[in-house]
């Protein structure tokens, strides 16, 4: 298997499972038009990921996120695309177009914390007033 790693907003770390498993493996990051331009994105939000993404050995690319992994991995004569979970609700739909062209390798995280209840994602703040609960 000659893979690309894509590398999403759920596990921007340098130890990504996917960039551990495959270090010298070509990677991407896509800045995802649609959640930009609906604005779910604050300035503050985009300053964090994009000096996180500077630590990390990745393309920064902007558009379709699919397309634009697809086309990575064509343009580096890639056959897979690994990337890590996510509990993100457009993950599984971006993964099945990119499945469309590309088999996808899906590597677990290990959970930061247990927790089985509801978490609201919307804001960092409310996901740590929970977290804070169980970690300290």
């Amino acid at each position: 298997m000659s893979p690309i790693v894509w590398v999403h907003g759920d596990c921007l770390s340098p130890y990504n499972p996917a960039l551990k498993n495959y270090p010298d493996t070509p990677a991407i990051w896509v800045w995802d038009d649609a959640l930009i331009d609906q604005w779910q994105l604050s300035l503050k939000r985009i300053t964090f990921i994009y000096e996180c993404l500077l630590e990390l050995p990745v393309t920064i690319r902007r558009g379709n996120v699919a397309k634009e992994v697809v086309s990575f991995a064509q343009e580096h004569n890639a056959d897979a695309v690994v990337t890590v979970e996510s509990v993100s609700p457009r993950f599984a739909a971006i993964c099945t177009e990119i499945e469309s062209s590309l088999p996808v390798e899906v590597l677990s995280l290990e959970p930061f914390f247990e927790y089985d209840g509801y978490i609201d994602l919307k804001r960092f703040s409310r996901y740590w007033k929970v977290a804070e609960r169980h970690l300290f």
